[in-house]
Parts: structure tokens; C-alpha cells; sequence
């Protein structure tokens, strides 16, 4: 279908008599005569409503002659004299009869959109200043909150208590029975450890080889069909589609063409695959004779306020041995109250720097967090 053209006549308000929805075709307000001018918004004009979906204006379009004519007349201008606004193929003013000049300003409009959403419903008056002052109020305190607990004060603290503890393992290089797939065996004689290392585990005396369940695998078993649900689009008859354009005198052209629609079509989309199925696969496990390092005795020893040792164990040619140490201090201090702090010291040399009763620099925030002062060590 070929493209439909109207022409949409607006609407304007007069300022000096407040009269509204004033037809562009008058110049001169019908209520007290006053010409519409550039200044006050008369010539700023309303064209209605707009359909969401097609763009169409919802106002009828002009039939008349006279409507037809103004609106192909051009662009208004505005005397320079008197103000008032007239035909843009007006050589004179109609109001005082001055001759149109060069500087003669005329109307401008913003261009028409083609297509104009509906406007979002109006927020509750206040609402967005309300949400507003809460959110900042609750900066304000999340921000005074850290400002006062990041705040701190130096005080000193003592040393209380000293504490140490010290673990021994004795491990030996023991002959050990393994269960492992044939085919990952591979025969090597051990090496025994000198000093606690140097050792090789070996494989040896491979036997009691039993068939057991290894995994699994997938096997083709025939097809099978599967369908999927799927969309497309698909053309579905024809919709209006307008687009509008303002004329500059208070009547805007309106071109309206039935273009394609296109709508969601489901469909399903099917195929044959191949079918699978899972089997069972089956391998050798054997028992086999190998070496691995295997705890045979523990001693701890503990103390506080006195200096670290190490427990006494004795190792035999393929034996080694496995420490494990760890120190606290205990720093006590007067804050609000009689409170503590654990400081764990990470060698020997550093828990021996420490002794009870040893006053100690310390920082504290209002969050209750500890800095230790004390030489090298902020912690």
C-alpha cells in the first residue's frame, strides 16, 4: 500500500487573555484579538497524543483548503516592528504592514520525533529527595563509625607468660605392602636412605594379580532422535509505521507505510545422534612389595617461661627425624579493663628476645586491634 500523508494542525495558548487550544490557522487570538507573537510560548505549539505502537498522531488530520494552504506556505517569520508572526510566502506584515527584511527571525521547531514512548508515571512528590538524605545519612554514619575505630591511642603492656612447644617425629624407611594396575608396575630394586634421604621406594615381589573394575567407558549403542524447541522469526502480515515532521507555521506532515511485522514463531528442530551406552573396563590389580617413610614414634615437650628444647629421640641407619616448633607471648594489658595479647613469634631467636615481665609498646585502636611496637616487630 502506498504511503498515506496528513497534515496535523497544533494548538496554541495566548498569554494575554490565557486562552487555550487556539487553532494554528489563527494569527490573532479569537477571545482578544491579540496577534501571536514569538515571546511566551505562542508559538510553541501542542500536535496531541501519539500511539505508542505505530506513531500515528492521535489527532484527525486537516481537510480544508485554507489548513492545506497555511501549512504549505513555509516557515512563519516574526516583523520586526510589531512582532507578529505571518505566512512565510508573506512579503508584508499583516498586523502593521512593515516589509519582511533579512533579519526577520523565523520559527524554528525541534524535529518530531518518529516515534515518542510513553512517559514514565511522575515520582511521588519528595520520594528521590527522601531516599536521598537516607542514603547519605547512612554514609554519614558507616563513615563516623570507621573514623572513631580507626582512631588509636599508645599504651604499654607487659609480658606475662612465655610459652613454647616442641614436636619430634621419628619416621623409618619401612617395607610396605601396595595394591597397584599391572600395567603401571615396572620392577626397580629399593635404595635405602643415608642421613634421611637419597632413598628409593622400588617395586618388587609383584603378585596376587586379580581382574577388578578399572573405570568405565562409553560405548555406540544405535541412534536415537531428539528434538529441541526452538524460535524464529517469521513475517505475519503488515503494520502501520508513521514518521512526522513540523512544518514551521504550526502544522506538522504526517507520512504513515504498512511495513512487515514479524512475530515469534516456535518450531522444533530434530536430529539423530548416536546412542551411547556404559561398560565396565576391567584390568589387573596386583600386590606388590615397595618402601615408604612411615611414623613410628612421636615425642612433644612444652614449657613456659623457660627456653625451648628439643625432645631426645634415637635414629637408627634408616630413620630420619621431623620437627615441628611453635612459641607464643602473652602480653597483658590495661585498656578499659584488664585485657591480652598473643604474639607468635616465627623463630627461636625472635621467642628468646622475650622475656616475662618486659614492657612493651603498644598500640591500640577503638576497634580493639593491637600493633606491638616493640623493635623490629608491628604486629
Amino acid at each position: 500500500m502506498a504511503k498515506r500523508t496528513r497534515i496535523i494542525e497544533g494548538t496554541w495558548n495566548c498569554t494575554s487573555c490565557d486562552a487555550r487550544d487556539i487553532l494554528a490557522r489563527h494569527r490573532n487570538c479569537p477571545h482578544c484579538n491579540n496577534p501571536r507573537e514569538e515571546t511566551g510560548q505562542e508559538s510553541e505549539f501542542d500536535f496531541g497524543g501519539v500511539d505508542a505502537a505505530s506513531g500515528r498522531a492521535l489527532r484527525e488530520g486537516v481537510t480544508d483548503e485554507k489548513a492545506r494552504s497555511a501549512a504549505a506556505a513555509g516557515v512563519d517569520w516574526f516583523c520586526d516592528y510589531c512582532g507578529a508572526s505571518n505566512r512565510g510566502d508573506a512579503p508584508l506584515c499583516r498586523h502593521c504592514r512593515a516589509q519582511r527584511s533579512d533579519t526577520s527571525r523565523t520559527l524554528t521547531e525541534d524535529a518530531e520525533p518518529s516515534h515518542v514512548p510513553p512517559p514514565p508515571p511522575p515520582a511521588p512528590r519528595g520520594a528521590g529527595r527522601k531516599w536521598l538524605l537516607v542514603g547519605l545519612s547512612l554514609l554519614a554514619c558507616f563513615g563516623t563509625c570507621m573514623y572513631w575505630g580507626s582512631r588509636s591511642h599508645e599504651l604499654t603492656g607487659h609480658v606475662t607468660s612465655t610459652a613454647w612447644t616442641r614436636t619430634v617425629h621419628r619416621e623409618s624407611f619401612q617395607r610396605v605392602r601396595r595394591e597397584g594396575w599391572r600395567d603401571e608396575l615396572r620392577m626397580t630394586s629399593p635404595r635405602m636412605p643415608v642421613n634421611g634421604q637419597g632413598e628409593v621406594a622400588g617395586v618388587e615381589n609383584i603378585r596376587d594379580c586379580i581382574t577388578r573394575q578399572r573405570g568405565t567407558r562409553q560405548v555406540a549403542d544405535g541412534t536415537e532422535r531428539v528434538c529441541e524447541t526452538k524460535t524464529h522469526r517469521v513475517q505475519c502480515g503488515t503494520e502501520e509505521k508513521c514518521t512526522r515532521k513540523k512544518l514551521g507555521n504550526g502544522y506538522m506532515q504526517e507520512e504513515c507505510d504498512d511495513v512487515p511485522k514479524y512475530c515469534k514463531e516456535s518450531y522444533e528442530d530434530c536430529r539423530n545422534r548416536t546412542r551411547y551406552r556404559t561398560e565396565p573396563v576391567y584390568d589387573l590389580s596386583c600386590t606388590y612389595d615397595t618402601y615408604a617413610w612411615t611414623q613410628v614414634e612421636r615425642r612433644e615437650e612444652s614449657g613456659r617461661d623457660s627456653a625451648p628444647r628439643w625432645p631426645e629421640l634415637r635414629t637408627g641407619p634408616v630413620d630420619r627425624l621431623r620437627r615441628e616448633e611453635k612459641y607464643v607471648v602473652h602480653i597483658g594489658y590495661t585498656d578499659d579493663g584488664q585485657k591480652e595479647h598473643q604474639l607468635e613469634p616465627r623463630s627461636e631467636a625472635e621467642f628468646l628476645s622475650w622475656k616475662k615481665g618486659q614492657a612493651v609498646p603498644l598500640q591500640v585502636n577503638n576497634f580493639g586491634s593491637v600493633n606491638v611496637l616493640a623493635g623490629d616487630v608491628t604486629r
